[in-house]
């Protein structure tokens, strides 16, 4: 079956970085879109960033750009997201999702993975 495993996130303090990564399997992305959703408690769900593996084209949610590159190693079946200058409010729950790349964009994902924290503190 199709599997997102992530990895990456963790505790940091304001204005440093964090890595995640999300490796699919099951399947080959082929044209798939990949990317993270993220919820912060008492917040809705929203997209961070997502690609499109077969053109590249890249979404990133405005409170992210210019912080966030969101990338892709076809060989490895693996997408990153390289976080930086980050924010406390940039604290949530990440999760990896993979579907049609427009769906994505519009708030709906085929498949999850498991999730990962992503806290933001001094």
């Amino acid at each position: 079956q199709v599997q997102l495993v992530e990895s990456g996130g963790g505790l940091v303090q304001p204005g440093g970085s964090l890595r995640l990564s999300c490796a699919a399997s099951g399947f080959t992305l082929d044209y798939y879109g990949i990317g993270w959703f993220r919820q912060a408690p008492g917040k809705e769900r929203e997209g961070v960033s997502f690609i499109n593996i077969s053109d590249g084209n890249t979404y990133y949610a405005d409170s992210v750009k210019g912080r966030f590159t969101i990338s892709r190693d076809i060989a490895k079946n693996t997408v990153y997201l390289q976080m930086n200058s980050l924010k406390p409010e940039d604290t949530a729950v990440y999760d990896c999702a993979t579907g049609a790349y427009r769906a994505l964009v519009a708030g709906l994902s085929e498949y999850w993975g498991q999730g990962t924290q992503v806290t933001v503190s001094s």
